[in-house]
């Protein structure tokens, strides 16, 4: 069995609400990038957990999409994928409850009907949406 690993790490200084931490990928895409409570929590700069995971999510669909698709024999022209993480506080702590995936796809040549089952494995499938305990919902439309 193939396996693939990815590393990354995460520093912090400081309390919860007044502390600043720091996120590093192993591929140098994120050095030392800035986030802390206003970014996660409210608009302020830097990034969050929660969006990070919306486009690791937006990205693993979407290729898992052009895989489903080249593979029934209609290669995609483009695929667009934005995805929406909704996060909603329960009790003490905070859940991601839900993941709202949207594509904007050109595919030459496919029906519509073959489309949304080929999209549908795809969102079903992809390692992202295998990992998270949430809602995923799909818009999917060709253009």
């Amino acid at each position: 069995m193939a396996s693939i690993k990815r590393h990354a790490s995460a520093a912090w200084h400081g309390s919860g609400k007044d502390g600043k931490g720091s996120l590093t990928t192993q591929s140098g895409t994120l050095k030392d990038t800035p986030y802390g409570f206003n970014a996660r929590f409210g608009d302020g700069g830097g990034t969050n957990p929660e969006e990070l995971i919306a486009v690791a999510h937006a990205g693993c669909f979407r290729m898992a999409t052009a895989f489903q698709l080249s593979g029934a024999g209609h290669p995609p022209e483009s695929l667009q994928c934005d995805a929406t993480l909704t996060m909603e506080q329960e009790g003490g702590g905070w859940t991601i409850k839900a993941v709202h995936l949207v594509l904007k796809a050109k595919v030459p040549g496919i029906e519509p009907g073959k489309f949304k089952e080929l999209t549908e494995a795809a969102k079903a499938n992809c390692p992202v949406s295998k990992v998270l305990n949430a809602a995923i919902t799909l818009d999917a439309t060709l253009g």
